[in-house]
């Protein structure tokens, strides 16, 4: 009797039970006889039925099959590993950092309400999560050649089930927020640690038209006595950061963001809150800007003017945050104009001149360089020299780019400064001309772009002069 025999003997349905009393049986004959007067043919049947016991099981949790329980063993590529399970990515995936991790796992990550990159700890602009269809074809291949079958990786849904308390425990919350100074602190507190730690409610407020409305409540109402302010001050932590972690959602971007009075009571927690209040609402506005409709209503709102005062403050625990949202708004090119007239040019020199948070403001400056104003302010404040000396010193590559290439758009815009440029280049030994040979690929082009022009320049002060 063949193992597709002892499968096809007995009932799929309760095939599990039967191959084991079947085996029990055979194992018992075989045990039990003292005189070893059993048959070859019941040592195969025996034989035939284990087998088949253990197809059975297989097929029944497919995530136990033979190559799935081993695959531990193999000593597979390093390249191959999920930097957040530490186990060989299956279904291989990129943020909006350009790192990649199995989509699992870092669905696990995002639904737990973080909102960094695991790797680089930088804010992610989104939550969309790409195929690395590269990394994934290195893995088959790998695993064909070690005879390995990879099953399908399991995708996590973006919300866990809403249940009906759920509902019920929500809908309590939000009429809390309605009532005493203390409850509103009780209620606003739990929705703020729900919505971190449970996406189910974050989709229960893009369900319910008011919700949002009734969350912001509590900061409509202005409390003057000492008591009271200091309350407020918390609600309105809560409350902000219950918003900032709706935005991380890609599906309440849009919402929040056209709900009447969340812009402005952004703008209000960044001139008014805390550090923390602060420190959030930047980093909601930062989340609700990557739609580029949201990136246009923020700037239209005057978002722009408190984000470039808190930089100029430049208290440590928000620079990051501010920093990434006036990058992300400044992609909308009207926003550049706001970002220029609100003074974003002499903030962020003054800032980069004291070597405070380089790389993230010289990809501001470099994003705002191709408006005019910002040029003909960058002649006037002397930023030249400065970023002659940044790109000296660096060792970042992105730096570098950055640097010459704001100060090709100031030799595009402001023909002034041709002197200045060429000064310092003579000065600090060939800082451009090392980045026109070992930059980027758009660094070099600047780079010979910035030498091209002086070279002319020269050329034709030798002209004149003779």
């Amino acid at each position: 009797m063949g193992k597709m025999d002892a499968l096809s003997a007995w009932d799929p349905g309760s095939g599990l039970s039967e191959l084991k009393k079947e085996l029990q049986r055979l194992v018992g004959t075989i045990a039990g006889d003292e005189d070893d007067d059993y048959t070859l043919e019941t040592i195969d049947r025996a034989r035939d039925t284990l087998l088949a016991l253990r197809d059975l099981r297989t097929r029944r949790s497919p995530c136990h099959s033979p190559s799935q329980k081993h695959l531990s063993s193999f000593p597979y590529p390093e390249e191959f590993r999920c930097p957040l399970s530490k186990e060989m990515m299956r279904d291989p995936v990129i943020v909006s950092t350009g790192q990649t991790y199995d989509r699992v796992s870092i669905q696990k990550w995002l639904m737990a309400g973080n909102r960094t990159c695991p790797q680089t700890q930088q804010v992610l602009s989104d939550t969309v999560l790409t195929p690395n269809n590269l990394v994934r074809q290195m893995v088959s291949k790998w695993c064909r050649t070690q005879g390995i079958q990879l099953s399908d990786s399991v995708t996590l849904t973006d919300v866990d089930s809403i249940t009906d308390s759920d509902r019920d425990f929500f809908s309590i919350l939000l009429s809390r927020l309605s009532s005493s100074i203390p409850e509103q602190k009780e209620a606003a507190k739990e929705l703020r640690l729900l919505t971190k730690r449970k996406p189910s409610f974050r989709v229960l407020f893009g369900e319910s038209p008011d919700a949002i409305s009734q969350l912001l409540n509590p900061l409509s109402s202005v409390r003057c006595d000492l008591q009271a302010g200091i309350a407020h001050l918390d609600l309105q932590e809560d409350v902000i950061t219950t918003l900032l972690n709706l935005s991380i959602q890609d599906n309440n971007k849009k919402f929040v963001a056209e709900t009447p009075s969340v812009i402005p009571l952004l703008m209000e927690a960044l001139r008014s809150g805390t550090i923390a209040t602060r420190s959030n609402a930047a980093a909601a506005l930062f989340t609700l800007s990557a739609l580029d409709s949201n990136k246009a209503l923020i700037g239209n709102c005057g978002a722009l003017r408190p984000l470039i005062d808190l930089l100029e403050e430049g208290h440590p625990l928000v620079m990051n945050d501010v920093a990434s949202a006036i990058f992300n708004l400044c992609i909308n090119h009207e926003n550049r104009a706001r970002a220029v007239r609100e003074g974003a040019v002499g903030v962020i020199l003054s800032k980069i001149e004291k070597r405070s948070h380089v790389d993230e403001l010289l990809a501001i400056l470099a994003i705002i360089s191709n408006h005019q104003k910002a040029v003909e302010e960058m002649g006037e404040l002397g930023a030249v020299p400065c970023l002659m000396g940044v790109m000296r010193e660096t060792s970042c590559a992105r730096n570098k780019e950055n640097c010459v290439a704001i100060l090709h758009a100031i030799c595009l815009g402001d023909r002034r400064s041709l002197k200045d440029i060429r000064e310092e280049e003579e000065k600090l030994c060939g800082a451009i001309l090392e980045v026109s040979r070992s930059g980027t690929s758009r660094a070099k082009r600047k780079a010979a772009g910035i030498l091209k022009r002086l070279n002319r320049a020269v050329a034709i002060n030798l002209t004149h002069t003779a």
